[in-house]
């Protein structure tokens, strides 16, 4: 089955909304024949199985246009609109798109390449092109679901984008089982400050689409109160952050622990490691919201993990277990499970696994091995078989043979209540060969009470001596990319 098929299996004649907000509106019924009809556009362009660019905001535009790629049965290229030069030339050479759907203010961006370019404000001309009763709008029984539905790029270790295919049985499958863990329902409403380049997101648009549930787009995460006022506003019932977001919103702003959200009924959280210390003060100060604590990569399409909200308080810092219909588990060198304690590589397998790096296929036989996906992060694993993230293989420290986990620093740091974030990295040093350096986020005025210093004495009095940091940046700015993740590398 197509995946856009799937989506609308049982909503496509819904009159209600799907997307809500001050800016724009559409209903189930309004997205699903607009996307038949640009689809028809698309095959009438370049047929199948072509590369297609789609570049932009949150908003209908997207979202239309999206779907519409996955029914022409062509695969989508999600893009992040601030993409710099240097990366459009790298990912124009490995996959040559056909036609580029993007927003005007990005269309310069890509003039010089001679691509058929359509922006967000030619695409209701192309509406009016067809008429939905000239349009085929049925499921296409023999469609294989192996077929790519999309590629979603990420930085690799090296910084160059790698580029994720992401198959429609792939997405299906996710879907479904974030479905069901979550408990989903046409009721829910979600406010998305994520955007659909980044696979987290994207997870949002296909689970509330395929429920019938209705989303709130909010492009400003950084202006909090807009996002206050839209959960109150819209009654939504559900947020989905990575851990930034809730940085900002528990410690950066003195409203939101005080404000009452009485629709909210859940809140998601993945894509890193959110420290112990914030979920506990989410706890306190909203005890009648279940908190998710999720893991995923977007080789796994989205999501790998959860912990049952009920769970938390006796398994905290846990990722939780493999989502419904996913085996997860914590392999040795061997390729064994690990014992109780014992550190290895997160290991995964299920439906929703991708199909490989486009054009990487080294790269893919060192990430999926035997059907296994090795995700590249450490972890360890209780007597209960929860699964405690320890850091990713790459950023592991080592101070004159010691190896340290960034993590731990960092949860000690982030403990005084002043610090809003807090990142730990490694430089280099002559005598240790890795030497310790924090950069530490606080707000201006709270630099005057806790400065280097205090800091070293704080963190004197929880690590190991060869565990404090060397080195300690103070800084009021925390740099985040627009996925709401903290900006560790150039791409």
């Amino acid at each position: 089955m197509n995946v856009f098929d799937y989506f609308f299996s049982e909503t496509k004649t819904f009159d209600k909304l799907f997307v809500l907000g001050p800016k724009e509106q559409i209903t189930f019924n309004q997205l699903y024949e607009n996307s038949l009809k640009i689809s028809k556009f698309i095959n009438s362009i370049c047929g199948t199985n072509k590369y297609i660019y789609l570049i932009g905001p949150n908003n209908v535009f997207f979202i239309t246009v999206y779907l519409a790629i996955f029914k022409s049965g062509n695969i989508c290229v999600p893009l992040n609109p601030d993409i710099e030069s240097k990366n459009i030339e790298f990912i124009l050479n490995i996959c040559k798109p056909e036609i580029i759907f993007c927003s005007e203010s990005v269309r310069q961006k890509f003039e010089d390449n001679h691509i058929h370019i359509v922006d967000d404000n030619e695409i209701n001309k192309k509406l009016v092109d067809f008429s939905i009763a000239d349009i085929d709008g049925y499921p296409d029984k023999n469609f294989d679901t192996e077929r790519l539905a999309e590629i979603i790029f990420t930085s690799g270790s090296t910084g160059e984008p790698k580029g994720v295919m992401i198959s429609h049985k792939n997405i299906i499958a996710n879907t479904n089982s974030i479905i069901n863990y979550l408990q989903l329902t046409t009721s829910d409403i979600i406010e998305v400050v994520l955007p659909f380049y980044y696979c987290y997101g994207l997870s949002l648009l296909h689970t509330h689409l395929k429920v019938g549930g209705s989303v709130v787009f909010n492009n400003s995460f950084m202006f909090i109160g807009s996002v206050i006022n839209d959960l109150k506003k819209y009654k939504c019932t559900g947020f989905a952050g990575v851990p930034s977001h809730f940085q900002i919103l528990l410690r950066k702003t003195k409203s939101f622990k005080t404000t009452d959200f009485p629709d909210l009924k859940y809140v998601t959280q993945a894509g890193g490691k959110l420290h112990t210390i914030f979920i506990q003060e989410f706890m306190e100060a909203f005890k009648n919201i279940k908190f998710y604590v999720m893991y995923g990569q977007t080789e796994a399409t989205a999501r790998l993990s959860y912990l049952p909200p009920e769970l938390l308080p006796a398994k905290l810092g846990s990722i939780g277990k493999g989502i419904p219909d996913v085996i997860l588990d914590v392999f040795n060198e061997k390729s064994e499970s690990v014992e109780p304690g014992e550190i290895g590589e997160i290991v995964a397998k299920g439906d929703n696994i991708m199909v490989g790096y486009l054009d990487e296929p080294e790269e893919t036989s060192r990430t999926i091995r035997n059907g296994w996906l090795y995700t590249g992060d450490l972890a360890t694993k209780d007597t209960d078989g929860f699964i405690y993230h320890r850091a990713r293989k790459k950023e592991i420290i080592k101070v004159g043979g010691k190896r340290i986990s960034p993590k731990e620093i960092e949860e000690v740091i982030l403990s005084i209540p002043e610090v809003v974030d807090c990142t730990i990295s490694s430089i280099s040093d002559d005598i240790l060969g890795e030497a310790i350096k924090a950069v530490v986020v606080m707000d201006k005025k709270n630099q005057e009470i806790i400065d280097e210093k205090k800091i070293k004495k704080y963190c004197s009095e929880k690590l190991a001596l060869y565990k404090i940091p060397q080195i300690i940046e103070i800084t009021d700015k925390l740099k985040i990319a627009s996925t709401g993740k903290k900006v560790k590398s150039k791409f």
